[in-house]
């Protein structure tokens, strides 16, 4: 029978793989909807969902990179370098903030902009989303500078190797008790919850109200995608914490047995929570939006980047250009 270890790190490999190539894409793909098209780009919502994923591009990146390379390669480049030992926890706490914030965020924004009350519609600017977002940014890189000072590289006592770790006890408490239980917990779960049941009813009482029938289907769309994610979110968010937490405890981590466990629990729940950053277009429904959807990645990835030389020139790509003035008339009247 394999040893824990050997199924972890194929894992670790094969299904690292997967969820780091799908979930760069995905966010890579909702990145390109919302700057490309002009209605996205005029809403505070997806502002707070392109920002999301952007740093959701920096988790997958930093954490299921380097999980790929420790536990299936046993390349740990923390142990090699004082620079990326503190770099790594610093970033990974950034974007597993900032990302938690947009979430927040976002959901409070529909809950807003799907109100019978004109004075919350009016807080739904973009430009008050560009403020807050860069406040939020602003804070978290001052809330991670003790990471940097305080992770160093430590001989182990049992070995000659290093271990990137952290030095100060108080901190450690501040981590478990602060960062993972209340900032990436308890409080992002309640807001979402909170908030998430107000915008769904919200919702429900739109079809009754006399506003546009765009701007309708436009706030339904955003809101089901962020209640969804938010609904993934908070499922696979609460094991991934309670293990953490188990794992720096040190009366349980003193057992080697336990904490072989705890480690593969502590890796799937990692994988689990990861998968939500595969792709979810769940704005991408109604006939044109696939349309648009399949336009986009035909047009952005083949024709723009491959033959920008052969764009005017093709006849078929003329009829391509075709669709994009009908979209862009669509998306002034949504303006309108």
């Amino acid at each position: 029978m394999p040893s824990l270890t050997y199924i972890l790190q194929q894992i670790a490999i094969y299904w690292g793989v997967f969820i780091l190539i799908s979930g760069l894409l995905g966010n890579l793909f909702n990145l390109i909807v919302f700057l490309s098209l002009k209605t996205f780009r005029q809403s505070s919502c997806a502002l707070y969902l392109t920002v999301m994923s952007f740093f959701n591009i920096g988790q997958l990146i930093e954490s299921v990179l380097s999980r790929i390379m420790i536990t299936g390669f046993n390349i740990d480049w923390t142990q090699t370098s004082l620079f990326y030992c503190k770099f790594r926890t610093m970033f990974l706490h950034l974007c597993s903030l900032t990302s938690f914030t947009c979430m927040c965020l976002a959901i409070i924004d529909q809950f807003m902009a799907t109100s019978s009350r004109r004075q919350l519609q009016q807080l739904c600017n973009i430009k008050i989303a560009y403020c807050l977002s860069l406040i939020m940014i602003l804070i978290w890189i001052c809330h991670e500078i003790p990471t940097l000072i305080l992770f160093n590289l430590i001989q182990s006592s049992d070995s000659s190797e290093m271990t990137c770790t952290n030095t100060s006890f108080v901190y450690q408490q501040y981590i478990i008790y602060v960062y993972l239980l209340v900032l990436t917990g308890i409080l992002p779960m309640f807001i979402n919850i909170l908030f998430g049941s107000l915008a769904y009813r919200h919702v429900s009482q739109i079809p009754y109200r006399t506003i546009p029938l765009v701007r309708r289907a436009l706030d339904k769309q955003l809101t089901s995608m962020v209640l969804v994610q938010m609904v993934y979110s908070v499922t696979v968010v609460s094991p991934l914490i309670a293990v953490n937490i188990l794992i720096r405890s040190t009366t349980l981590s003193n057992d080697p047995v336990i904490n072989e466990r705890l480690t593969f629990a502590n890796f799937l729940a990692g994988y689990l929570y990861y998968m939500c950053f595969v792709v979810r277009n769940r704005f991408i429904d109604d006939c044109n939006c696939k349309i648009r959807f399949l336009f986009f990645l035909r047009v952005h990835f083949t024709f723009i980047f491959v033959f920008p030389n052969d764009f005017d020139n093709n006849l078929s790509m003329l009829f391509f250009k075709l669709i994009l003035n009908k979209i862009n008339k669509e998306e002034l009247l949504l303006v309108k």
